[in-house]
């Protein structure tokens, strides 16, 4: 099975400022979204698999229209996220085999590394529902200055059987980050975690 997408929208998001002071240089992060219909909506179906291989597809469509939208080379990014919402006519379930079994192989092979667990979320929801992408950096899941998140939303899904899926990219961690714990320059980077 194919993915029937009706969407794709991308959005890059840069911050300037924050806690009025200057972001030199700004944080930048990006977003692609897919808006597909969901060929299990309304139905109970044990194997899910189809849905897993049209994550598979995601894996490598969405990372790289982020990555292009930021402007540099994957391997450059520093931390990712992904979501998904389901219509009303979907299950919670649709959307793990979505985002979990086959996702991150290839949104890793876009950005050429990425030893951390892909921090996830997924809801139920109507028309223009926000999705909160959680951010962690993408060779290390205890640096604590890439715990972040990225709101999107589009205002005309998921319909009743439609899925959107959403993942984000990003060049930095928060602004100004002061929180302490592990920092980038000292990422060992060979477990996820430190």
């Amino acid at each position: 099975m194919s993915v029937e997408i009706r969407r794709i929208i991308t959005i890059i998001e840069e911050t300037l400022i924050e806690g009025g002071r200057p972001v030199d240089p700004p944080t930048r992060r990006a977003a692609a979204i897919a808006v597909i219909r969901n060929p299990y909506a309304g139905t109970y179906v044990e194997d899910l698999s189809a849905l897993s291989d049209i994550g598979e597809e995601l894996g490598d469509i969405l990372p790289k229209r982020a990555v292009a939208a930021l402007g540099f080379p994957g391997n450059k990014v520093e931390s990712f996220g992904k979501a998904a919402a389901v219509g009303a006519d979907g299950e919670l379930e649709h959307a793990a085999a979505i985002l979990h079994p086959k996702l991150g192989a290839p949104f890793r092979d876009v950005l050429g590394k990425g030893a951390a667990l892909i921090p996830s979320s997924k809801k139920r929801g109507g028309l223009g529902v926000p999705l909160d992408i959680p951010l962690g950096h993408k060779d290390a899941a205890r640096v604590r200055s890439h715990f972040d998140g990225m709101e999107v939303r589009v205002p005309d899904a998921p319909r009743a059987d439609e899925i959107v899926i959403a993942i984000a990219v990003t060049d930095s961690g928060r602004p100004h980050p002061r929180v302490g714990g592990l920092t980038k320059d000292k990422i060992v980077g060979k477990d996820g975690v430190s």
